[in-house]
């Protein structure tokens, strides 16, 4: 059976960190300079700290002001990840306002380490999907296999390309139920 539309699910997958970010962050805003209504998260450049982990933040996309933490100071010993689900679930609030205001395209900053076991910002990415809301996010490989579990296959898998991006979000854009 040939899908009559396609996906509204798509994962940049990539193997290196960092790899998609730029390229979420000028793609949300060339949309929103065309004036769709796209709303979410993308990953700020990392900032080192003395101790050499990194400092890291998400930004709004409709307001570059509005950043969002997500690393915590573990301590100059530390070999963990500094990830901070704290800092996750207050940024949750741009993706729960992207389907309250209901965008027309929703960005997720990536499907990571907490939303493959189900936390982060797991319930806010399903609940963009079952309200038919497109959604672009960035899967890194070791994450591959619980992305495609998590959608059920019903994502497209893009290459960190724009022209990939782009060609995805104008078949959204001018799929039947789009225009409807």
């Amino acid at each position: 059976m040939i899908p009559s539309s396609p996906p509204r699910i798509a994962a940049i997958v990539h193997d290196h960190s960092g790899a998609p970010d730029g390229l979420l962050a000028a793609f949300a805003a060339r949309q929103l300079a065309a004036g769709h209504r796209v709303r979410g998260l993308v990953h700020l450049p990392h900032e080192p700290t003395a101790n050499g982990k990194k400092r890291m933040a998400l930004m709004d996309v409709t307001d570059p002001a509005s950043r969002y933490p997500i690393s915590q100071a573990l301590g100059p010993a530390s070999c963990g990840c500094n990830l901070d689900p704290g800092g996750i679930a207050d940024a949750s609030v741009v993706l729960r306002r992207a389907l309250q205001e209901h965008a027309e395209l929703a960005i997720a900053n990536r499907f990571g380490t907490l939303e493959s076991t189900g936390g982060g910002m797991a319930d806010e990415l399903l609940a963009l999907m079952l309200a038919g809301i497109p959604l672009l996010t960035a899967v890194k490989l070791p994450y591959l296999d619980a992305w495609r579990q998590f959608t059920g296959g019903m994502a497209i898998e893009l290459p960190a390309e724009d022209a990939a991006v782009q060609a995805w979000w104008d078949a959204c854009r001018n799929a039947p139920e789009a225009a409807a």
